[in-house]
């Protein structure tokens, strides 16, 4: 398992239990105890967790959005392939959402050669990328910075979007199941993004794989609300098959 990985993991199992232990989680991942204090150590020194005897709970006012620097060398393979894919959907001319998210940057990547788009977004990495793009208009939500993650939130974002009608907003998800739906751990997301998806004509989820299956804390739609919800072939059939049409299954080998 990679650190980065790992280090993701924990942070989930922190905020959704409250406490983890060091010699518990070694023994699940067959690593040395020795290497999960260096990970918690870690967390600690980022402002994401505080160290305890053996282990570590979440520091004060932490939610479970991991920081950018943690997501952002994740599953680029994965990632490059499920933008491709959304990508595809988007024609020139249209207007798009983005939501924040290190997918949805891959997302705006894929579009730098799309013709008189227009961009709403609030993520601030998204917005630097997209206003050095010549052939797209960009507009940026108001709203509160939660800094890790580059992220405008808030009831000013809301109402932002409340002005605008979309072609496509596209949707980064902490966990998708076929029965919880599309759910987020930080809750002050979770009204954006609804937003997000009531001024747009149609939604697409883009995640990959490792989102599936899970659940997080806030529900932000029923995997019906959406019009599709992309990610990449490791995702087994099993589980694609609880989504039906909804699901798109990009393969990476073509990335």
């Amino acid at each position: 398992m990679l650190v980065s990985t790992r280090r993701r993991e924990i942070l989930h199992r922190l905020v959704t239990d409250g406490y983890v232990e060091a010699k518990t989680l070694a023994a699940e991942w067959g690593v040395d105890a020795s290497t999960i204090r260096r990970d918690l150590d870690a967390l600690e020194r980022s402002g994401q967790a505080l160290r305890t005897h053996g282990g570590a709970k979440p520091a004060p006012g932490v939610t479970a959005k991991l920081p950018y620097s943690m997501k952002r060398d994740e599953r680029t393979g994965a990632k490059s392939a499920i933008a491709t894919a959304a990508a595809d959907l988007v024609g020139d001319g249209d207007t798009i959402i983005l939501d924040s998210g290190s997918t949805t940057y891959e997302v705006a990547v894929a579009l730098r050669h799309r013709l008189a788009l227009t961009v709403l977004t609030n993520d601030l990495r998204i917005a630097k990328y997209v206003a050095a793009l010549p052939n797209i208009r960009l507009l940026v939500t108001g709203g509160e910075l939660l800094g890790s993650v580059f992220t405008l939130v808030g009831e000013r974002a809301i109402a932002f979007l409340g002005d605008y009608a979309a072609d496509w907003a596209f949707l980064g998800a902490d966990a998708i199941d076929a029965e919880a739906g599309i759910t987020n751990m930080n809750t002050l997301e979770v009204p954006l993004k609804r937003a997000m998806i009531t001024a747009a004509a149609a939604t697409a989820v883009v995640a990959d794989s490792s989102k599936f299956g899970r659940r997080a804390l806030a529900r932000i739609a029923g995997a019906e609300e959406v019009t599709r919800i992309i990610t990449d072939d490791e995702l087994g059939d099993g589980i694609a098959e609880q989504f039906g049409d909804h699901l798109i299954r990009t393969p990476t080998g073509l990335i």
